[in-house]
């Protein structure tokens, strides 16, 4: 049981069914039972963090199966669903597609209906796409799933997340409110993570480099499997928690949608030069799909030791992304952008210019960890810029959705790249290629941050 926080009734609250709260309520000698609507109970900070830890499940959830099981078990997903890089890239390829689409729209659907209702449909429909992909379907039929998890975590659910999460933060605490977002969502990313790979390890034989393909699939399917119910759980949790609109907002800051408030945004150039930052740190996100393969092919990492790698990226992310969130704060959420695309930029630099050779682990992992230390600590802090920015929170939306159409393009260009860099130019070079890629997305990122600062501090002055 909780307690209530002191600024309400001493109320203890021991069961939450749907949208209400059961309340044993104190006085003297007698206590008495009632229920309590979620908005009654806002001003309890138990409350209001309940609702972060629910958003940070629900925001990580909904992208393990899409992304984390490439990421993790990259390698043995290629064999077991018989496809080269190139052909997971063209699936990646359809996701990011759809989710383009997606973007505009999903930004005044965030502004219009509540987070509630589009979280918790988006969180089971992805379940359901995820049974599918436990049949490990043909190529062609893959790149249906993607398309369809495209819709389901974007359209419904994007946007709704990173509004509920500005909302959330209120205008002093945005580096801290998307700090512990994406820093919760990378702690419970790497528990996920380090679960499903004892899962794995745990029905490959002892020699894993001995285990035969039918092994792999029973291993890999799983973890999917394994994935699959935990999304589905954590979609009951937010229909359970999530109130239908965030406390304090009145129904007037939940416009409907209108041509002129995307007119509004559009004529903001700080709004662009966000977009053109979230790219270039996207680009840097979606490399991180090729450290668990680099170790593998390069470094001679068997199937379980390039899942470690994959799962060292997860542990970076939440130390990353809630210190760059506090120290946005402290100081501006640019200045921590800098900051991180110059660890970026050296990182992958490092790892393009081949001086890793193989056994040289050590400097491999500091590597490694160095550059997600800076893709990181960008994905804490970028979506705190709409408070520097000065974009009004009742279209923040709508600049979401604006935004996303451009920063996450790298959904539809990056795994195709990615995968002709790699199978063009086998081993070491192909991944070089890559990470040449990512370091001279870094440098245009930090160029635009760069331009971003000045702009601001222009109109301070």
């Amino acid at each position: 049981m909780w307690p209530a926080d002191p600024g309400i009734p001493k109320y203890w609250i021991y069961f939450v069914p749907c949208n209400n709260w059961i309340i044993q309520y104190e006085s003297g000698q007698t206590q008495t039972n009632t229920t309590l609507p979620m908005s009654k109970l806002a001003s309890s900070s138990i409350y209001k963090s309940l609702i972060l830890v629910v958003l940070i499940m629900a925001g990580e959830a909904i992208f393990l199966l899409p992304f984390a099981i490439p990421r993790i078990f990259r390698p043995t997903l290629l064999a077991v669903f018989d496809i080269s890089n190139f052909e997971l890239g063209m699936a990646f390829s359809a996701y990011g597609m759809v989710a383009m689409i997606s973007y505009f729209f999903g930004g005044p659907l965030a502004d219009a209906f509540s987070t509630r209702k589009l979280m918790t449909v988006a969180m089971i429909m992805t379940a359901i796409g995820g049974v599918f992909f436990a049949f490990v379907p043909a190529g062609a039929v893959l790149a249906l799933i993607y398309g369809f998890w495209g819709l389901t975590t974007i359209l419904l659910f994007w946007a709704a997340l990173i509004r509920a999460t500005r909302e959330w933060g209120g205008p002093t605490n945005q580096g801290k409110a998307y700090g512990l977002l994406d820093g919760g969502r990378g702690l419970l990313a790497a528990l996920v993570a380090t679960v499903s790979v004892a899962i794995f390890a745990s029905i490959l034989p002892a020699d894993v480099g001995a285990a035969s393909l039918p092994e792999k699939r029973e291993a890999l399917v799983k973890v999917i499997w394994f994935f699959t119910g935990f999304v589905m759980v954590v979609g009951l949790l937010v229909w359970i928690v999530i109130p239908e609109k965030q406390p304090g907002l009145k129904e007037a800051d939940r416009p409907k949608f209108s041509f002129r408030s995307v007119r509004g945004v559009v004529k903001m150039p700080a709004v662009w030069l966000q977009a053109v930052i979230i790219l270039c740190a996207y680009v840097g996100y979606k490399g991180v799909d090729d450290f668990a393969l680099y170790a593998s092919e390069v470094h001679g990492y068997d199937d379980v030791q390039s899942a470690r790698i994959g799962t060292l990226a997860f542990w970076i992310r939440p130390f990353a992304a809630m210190a760059a969130g506090f120290l946005g704060d402290r100081k501006t959420a640019s200045w921590g952008i800098v900051l991180s695309f110059t660890f970026l930029l050296l990182g992958s630099s490092m790892l393009a210019s081949g001086w890793i050779e193989a056994g040289m682990n050590a400097f491999l992992f500091l590597t490694i960890a160095g550059t997600c230390v800076g893709i990181y600590a960008l994905r804490g802090i970028y979506f705190a810029l709409f408070e520097e920015a000065k974009v009004p929170l009742a279209v923040t939306g709508t600049a979401v959705g604006l935004v996303s159409v451009i920063g996450y393009t790298p959904d539809i260009f990056m795994g195709p790249v990615m995968g002709y860099l790699l199978d063009r130019s086998p081993g070491e070079a192909g991944h070089q290629h890559v990470f040449i890629l990512l370091a001279g997305f870094a440098f245009s990122g930090l160029l635009a941050t760069l331009i971003f600062r000045r702009i601001n501090q222009r109109k301070s002055t």
